[in-house]
């Protein structure tokens, strides 16, 4: 902010330098030092100087803001014509432009006597007296060109920044609705997924399985890392992947003898970090839609980790009962949008359903 208002500093005062540096360039040729320094001293030079500074910032940000942004056209066509009114009579050019001919340019005294004076001539014959010149109105073309100038200038600057003001309050308030979009997101996913866990742990409970107090520190560990690392936007993958085994060894002890679960990951996970629960919610909705208690199923999952790449892989065989809600579910909805809004142009998600298996793969670029 403050480089900001340095560089619009900066930019005026050389802007005006150079404004200023005009009238002594183009006004006369061969200007010595001291031609410049009576320019200078001149009271023709700061009325014109002075006419114009004052009239770009009276216009650019007073007018423009109290008229014209107000949408008061009316009112601002009328100030700014009386001021092109005020700048055609005083006429702040031409005067500096008269002014440099008649004092800057008079030829100096010489102070070597001059010739001798010519003889008298004779004297002519009276005749009828001289008519006087006839006055000229003169248009100052120049002056009104430079005030249309600096009031386009003035236009085009508070344009622009209005412009950019504009563009910035959008980009925060997408910024905003982002993080708010995620934030109900997590709030949609953490429920979804701890009703699904909890009815596993009850279904354990009700057949007094030897495996219920292993189940359920499996679950408090689940339960710890969702309330402690879910709201942060990004965690470590290997405590997704910590979150993963133990959700998984909770399934195994739910699904049938038929039920073959595979898992497998390759490459170093460390130091590395995906969105919390993105993972997690392809492998809930594989337990969720890829088994049954009648018919052999198969699960695969698969994650790899090298260079600056994260590959996540898994597939279920597609049951007829649920093949038409398998793709539908909030949990994947939502981390279609977490994926959009975390990894834009960086993530690839490939979701299909053929030959009677749904197959997920996903690629991070981290």
């Amino acid at each position: 902010m403050q480089k900001a208002k340095v560089t619009t500093i900066v930019s005026h005062v050389v802007g005006w330098a150079i404004f200023l540096c005009l009238p002594m360039l183009f006004l006369s040729q061969q200007r010595t030092s001291a031609d410049i320094l009576q320019l200078l001293s001149q009271p023709s030079y700061w009325l014109f100087s002075l006419s114009y500074i004052i009239l770009f910032y009276a216009h650019t940000y007073w007018l423009f803001t109290r008229f014209f942004a107000r949408k008061k056209y009316m009112a601002y066509s009328l100030s700014v014509l009386l001021l092109l009114v005020l700048f055609v009579l005083l006429r702040p050019f031409d005067r500096l432009v008269t002014q440099d001919r008649g004092e800057l340019r008079q030829p100096p005294i010489a102070s070597m006597p001059g010739p001798p004076a010519p003889r008298a001539a004779p004297m002519p014959r009276p005749g009828p007296p001289p008519m006087p010149p006839r006055q000229r109105v003169h248009f100052d073309v120049t002056s009104i060109f430079l005030f249309c100038m600096l009031i386009a200038m003035g236009l085009a600057i508070q344009t622009v920044q209005r412009l950019r003001e504009s563009e910035k309050r959008a980009l925060v308030a997408e910024t905003d609705k982002a993080k708010a979009e995620l934030s109900f997101l997590k709030a949609q996913i953490n429920p979804h997924f701890l009703f699904n866990t909890l009815n596993n742990i009850y279904s354990l409970a009700v057949t007094e399985s030897e495996h219920t107090a292993g189940a359920i520190m499996k679950l408090s560990n689940i339960m710890r890392y969702v309330t402690d690392e879910v709201t942060a936007e990004f965690v470590p993958l290997e405590s997704e992947v910590a979150c993963i085994k133990d959700f998984i060894d909770l399934q195994r002890l739910r699904v049938s003898k038929f039920v073959e679960v595979a898992y497998a990951e390759e490459g170093d996970l460390s130091r590395r970090q995906v969105p919390p629960m993105v993972l997690m919610t392809f492998v809930e909705n594989v337990f969720k839609y890829g088994i049954s208690n009648h018919e052999p199923a198969t699960i695969n999952i698969k994650l790899k980790a090298e260079d600056h790449q994260i590959y996540f892989f898994c597939r279920n065989k597609l049951f007829k009962t649920r093949r038409q809600v398998v793709s539908t579910g909030v949990g994947l909805a939502n981390t279609r949008q977490r994926l959009m809004h975390l990894y834009p142009g960086r993530h690839e998600l490939l979701i299909l359903e053929d030959a009677g298996f749904f197959t997920v793969e996903l690629t991070l670029q981290t």
